[in-house]
């Protein structure tokens, strides 16, 4: 079965500090906003502006950690930035305990992580494409992708009890800790890393910083799948603060039940990314795009309709179901192609383009969406994004002219 398909002892390591992480990630998610509402009685607005503002700096000082990135060996980078993500998370239960914790120091943290997020992604996805043969590029993706869903279908229950039981900032102890073992097991690797592209010693030039959106905006499907994914991602992030205050603040819901309404549709994720190997290999994966990148759309509008009780807890489950399942076998078809079609003196700086692009999104369509949640209300702002995110599927590539492998193209020195 290609799923259960060897990938060697490097990889391993690597999908060990991954699931380390994204597991200490789940125990922690949403965090941030739930210490806001929780710990420091933050408005709708406020809220938002904590899932916008942070990432949007981060994603600013993103932009010329790129080529730093890109020029130098990819796993000291990502244990830097795994060690960088530890030491400002392990800032809040610090200041929580001596009573000095303040929302600014909430948007500083998040803007850190996101970068650190960032750098380590790019790292991460380069090393990866060295690390793995072509042919297992899928695989690997696809065993990231389940990691990430098993890990928010069993964090987020867990995380909600212990803040029940032990209060607002529990997870974020567990969350920070997942980034020092995470940093720990690339160590452990002890493969040796191919050299890093050379900039001859040169200073890199400014226009270095802008590479990975040429490549992105040069390559007829990237640039039609950047765009869609950037008003997807956007759109949907938008909705998470919305719904932390629209389910815990204006009906009620307990944060052990809140933790659950995302925790059980993640199953989905498992599905999802499971099949992805074999739904390429029957439908190709351009029948993955148009079809499934229109699927994981349609069904956000449906969190608008939430009401109280078990109906409600419902309604949001089968509304994330819909949604997990098909953005978890979308994405690893994504990320690979997105491999593929990339140089490798490239790969870290459109990996960092990819995500500083879709953070941008995010942090615009969120602060947008609490400005309208502050107006009219948090469900209205969610309708709004279910709407929005509907015409979506008019910027999926409508045809791939692009053979399974492209050339590398001859290197240009930056």
């Amino acid at each position: 079965m290609v799923s259960r398909r060897r990938l060697g002892r490097e990889f391993g390591w690597l999908w060990a500090a991954y699931a380390v992480s994204a597991y200490g990630s789940g125990l922690g998610f949403g965090a941030l906003p739930l210490i806001a509402v929780l710990a420091l009685h933050a408005s709708p607005a406020e809220v938002s502006a904590l899932s916008a503002v942070g990432p949007a700096v981060g994603a600013l000082i993103a932009v010329p950690l790129a080529p730093w990135v890109e020029f130098r060996r990819k796993r000291p980078v990502m244990i830097a930035m795994d060690l960088a993500r530890f030491a400002v998370m392990a800032t809040i239960p610090l200041a929580y305990a001596f009573g000095r914790l303040g929302f600014v120091q909430l948007l500083v943290t998040s803007a850190v992580v996101a970068a650190a997020k960032i750098a380590f992604s790019a790292a991460s996805g380069a090393y990866l494409k060295a690390l793995v043969r072509p042919d297992d590029l899928l695989v690997a993706n696809a065993r990231f992708e389940s990691t990430n869903w098993s890990s928010i279908a069993v964090g987020p229950p867990l995380g909600g009890a212990a803040i029940g039981l032990f209060g607002p900032v529990t997870t974020v102890v567990a969350d920070a800790l997942s980034y020092l073992f995470s940093a720990l097991g690339i160590m452990a690797i002890r493969g040796r890393e191919e050299a890093p592209p050379t900039t001859d010693r040169s200073p890199v030039r400014v226009g270095a910083l802008l590479d990975g959106w040429r490549h992105i905006m040069g390559h007829s499907v990237l640039r039609a799948l950047y765009l869609n994914n950037m008003l997807v991602s956007g759109l949907i992030m938008a909705t998470e603060p919305l719904l932390a205050v629209l389910l815990l603040r204006e009906l009620g819901f307990p944060a052990w039940q809140y933790g659950l309404a995302f925790a059980v549709p993640c199953v989905g994720g498992l599905i999802g990314s499971r099949l992805a190997p074999r739904v390429v290999a029957r439908y190709g994966r351009h029948g993955v795009f148009r079809i499934v990148g229109t699927l994981r759309a349609v069904w956000l509008i449906g969190l608008a309709f939430v009401r109280p009780g078990v109906v409600g807890l419902v309604t949001v489950m089968a509304v994330e179901l819909a949604i997990i399942i098909n953005m978890s076998l979308y994405t690893p078809v994504l990320a690979t192609y997105r491999l593929e079609h990339t140089p490798k003196h490239l790969v870290a700086r459109t990996l960092s383009a990819w995500s500083i692009g879709q953070q941008a999104s995010i942090a615009v369509c969120t602060a947008f969406g609490g400005l309208l949640a502050d107006v009219t209300g948090p469900r209205t702002s969610i309708k709004v994004a279910g709407l929005l995110i509907l015409i979506t599927p008019l910027l999926l590539p409508r045809r791939d002219h692009t053979p399974q492998h492209e050339p590398e193209p001859a290197r240009n020195h930056s």
